[in-house]
């Protein structure tokens, strides 16, 4: 691994807006210079974490692993496998955030980006990269659904990254000011194969159409054309 050198880190969840996060990195630097991250947080399922050994196998990418689960064994997020017994919900955010008065949604899993940003962090250094990529963007952060995808949230995070290491490494997010709509659109125009993408919470054959990701994903496809579930 010492050996190794890239550009640029992404960390790859295997959804629509990492993977479109993934196709600009590749786009600017060439995929010889990219390593996409995925990181296991002890999700219900496997789904997005196969989808994204498939996007980086499509790009072909190095893919690197980490298991950061035990570091969420605490919550009582519904997307946990240790809190099976948790629906996730089948409504919209803005509906979710309705109930929750404004505190973030049941899905958010507590300060996820920050502790994934930092480990990517760790590890870009070691490979030489100057930039880390993730996919963040204005639809989950807004109404405080998932603070760590906020604009506020982000420039912290690279101030301290920046700083951190020696003034080497930062944070690229460039959706953070943008809705899902817009990443997608931005998505066609590189060519990202959306249907090799996985955003559902659930872990089904098919996504379930009806919780809080599926719904964004499938109405940023319908505006930019796309008929794919």
């Amino acid at each position: 691994m010492s050996n190794l050198r890239y550009k640029a880190v992404v960390l790859s969840s295997g959804g629509v807006d990492s993977t479109t996060a993934l196709a600009m990195a590749v786009d600017k630097y060439g995929s010889d210079n990219v390593a996409a991250m995925c990181i296991s947080y002890g999700q219900k399922h496997s789904k997005e974490i196969e989808a994204a050994e498939k996007i980086a196998n499509y790009y072909g990418v190095r893919r690197i692993s980490l298991d950061l689960s035990t570091m969420f064994e605490y919550s009582e997020c519904s997307l946990l496998s240790q809190n099976s017994d948790k629906e996730i919900p089948k409504k919209s955010y803005a509906e979710q955030l309705s109930e929750t008065n404004g505190e973030p949604v049941s899905t958010y899993v507590p300060f996820r980006n920050g502790l994934f940003l930092a480990s990517a962090a760790s590890i870009a250094l070691s490979l030489g990269a100057e930039v880390i990529y993730y996919g963040a963007h204005s639809d989950d952060a807004a109404g405080n659904a998932y603070p760590d995808c906020s604009s506020v949230f982000n420039n912290a995070m690279n101030t301290a990254i920046y700083e951190g290491s020696g003034r080497k490494l930062k944070i690229e997010a460039p959706f953070v000011e943008l809705n899902k709509e817009q990443v997608v659109s931005i998505g066609v125009q590189l060519g990202v194969p959306y249907e090799l993408t996985w955003s559902c919470y659930e872990g089904g054959d098919e996504p379930c159409g009806v919780c809080g990701t599926c719904l964004d994903r499938r109405a940023a496809f319908k505006a930019n054309g796309l008929d794919i579930q």
